[in-house]
């Protein structure tokens, strides 16, 4: 399934400016996903609250995941 993904980047130092990506499908928003120096947190549609996870966990878990795309 194809899924619409927009993003902005405030104007200031990213070092410091968390990046956020809207990603939506079908039609309706499914969360958004804050990217920080830090960490990675994924609100839900309709959440105030997210669920955040910290770069290194982020990558345990993916290299967990079968490998299925070329660099």
């Amino acid at each position: 399934m194809k899924h619409d993904v927009k993003f902005s980047i405030p104007e200031r130092d990213l070092g410091n400016a968390d990046i956020e990506f809207i990603v939506s499908g079908n039609g309706s928003r499914i969360g958004t996903l804050r990217i920080s120096r830090g960490a990675i947190v994924w609100f839900p549609s309709g959440n105030s609250l997210g669920h955040q996870t910290t770069w290194k966990e982020f990558g345990e878990f993916m290299a967990q995941l079968p490998k299925s795309v070329n660099r």
